[in-house]
């Protein structure tokens, strides 16, 4: 059994705390996948939303999925035994005993983390940049990587912050009270490849943590299909495109497939565009739309206030970048933040 430094008789820790104690405590709930970032010793609000996260895992999840990737390899259930009863942010001795109990259990896989991020995240831009692909065009999926990690795989540590774990996006889409702890779904590294369960598999450790590749390669997968599929459907095509553009064949590239700058020159696509003002509940999401762009939970303050005229790309993957974020709201300032990393802002 670790020693941890929080586990002590009658020790508690609780929003406003510092210290060492705070600092072993955010390790391991960076470990166990409930800290979205940060390993500062200050016990904050992110450090809060994990102890409630944890213990809201520790009374109700029965290590199913919140969508269709399989179960978990175990149940946080299980390692509660009755000894955490509520969820109030508090770290006492009762939680310190169950995350021990995690820590020890091999069939509970850890997060990975990198002995030197900064240079394996260099060696991963490195990488996808280089990349020559035909099934999507590289600039696109830079932009979309920027906006789903920084184009990092692992948080590099600066000052106090001793982070150097894979980088995780979580999202908390649950019903009532719970929606503003619970964890439904976890997005890891790079291409920020989500599951709906939790813990993960071991082998989904190896395949899309440790080995960064597999993950971009995932994505790239990944926004092929919302390509191939979501924009242009009769089921389920992209509303934007729809009326932008109609209903005919997807658009590759403006350019011919043996032009050298076919699937490769979206940035000069993107400047050519032009540019159109956002302005938070009076924009459209496009011409005629009954939706307009607004602040939401993950939109707050408006992240940005001018966007690229996506139908003058001259290509679809604009509409596949806002259908690779879903649907609703939220798409749109993805899409709009997509297209500004494109061209760089």
């Amino acid at each position: 059994m670790p020693q941890l430094s929080y586990r002590q008789s009658g020790f508690t820790l609780q929003q406003g705390a510092n210290g060492q104690p705070v600092r072993d405590l955010q390790h391991d709930l960076r470990s166990i996948g409930y800290l979205r970032a940060g390993i500062n010793g200050r016990f904050g609000a992110e450090t809060t939303l994990a102890v409630k996260a944890l213990q809201h895992d520790l009374l109700t999840n029965q290590g199913a999925s919140t969508g269709t990737d399989g179960s978990a390899p175990v149940k946080l259930i299980d390692y509660n035994g009755g000894r955490v009863a509520a969820v109030n942010a508090q770290l006492d001795e009762p939680l310190a005993a169950c995350i021990s109990d995690i820590l020890d259990d091999a069939a509970f896989p850890k997060l990975p983390h990198a002995d030197d991020p900064v240079q394996e995240n260099q060696r991963i831009a490195q990488q996808i940049a280089g990349m020559s692909s035909e099934d999507v065009p590289v600039p696109f999926l830079c932009a979309i990587l920027e906006q789903e990690s920084g184009m990092k795989h692992f948080r590099e540590p600066k000052g106090t912050d001793e982070d150097n774990f894979i980088v995780v996006g979580l999202d908390r889409n649950a019903q009532g009270e719970a929606r503003k702890y619970a964890i439904t779904s976890r997005g890891y590294g790079a291409g920020q490849y989500t599951l709906f369960h939790h813990p993960p598999t071991a082998d989904e450790v190896q395949q899309i943590m440790l080995d960064a590749t597999k993950n971009v390669l995932m994505a790239i997968d990944e926004f092929k299909g919302k390509f191939l599929h979501f924009v242009v459907s009769n089921k389920s095509g992209a509303d934007d495109r729809l009326i932008e553009v109609g209903n005919g064949s997807l658009r590759m590239c403006k350019y011919a497939s043996d032009d050298p700058r076919y699937m490769k020159d979206c940035k000069t696509c993107a400047l050519a565009a032009g540019s159109q003002p956002i302005v938070p509940g009076t924009t459209p999401f496009y011409a005629g739309s009954s939706g307009a762009y607004k602040t939401t939970q993950y939109y707050n303050p408006a992240p940005v206030n001018t966007m690229p005229v996506r139908k003058n790309l001259g290509c679809d993957w604009p509409y596949a970048a806002r259908r690779y974020n879903g649907s609703g709201v939220n798409s749109y300032w993805y899409q709009a933040l997509v297209l500004n990393h494109l061209v760089g802002r």
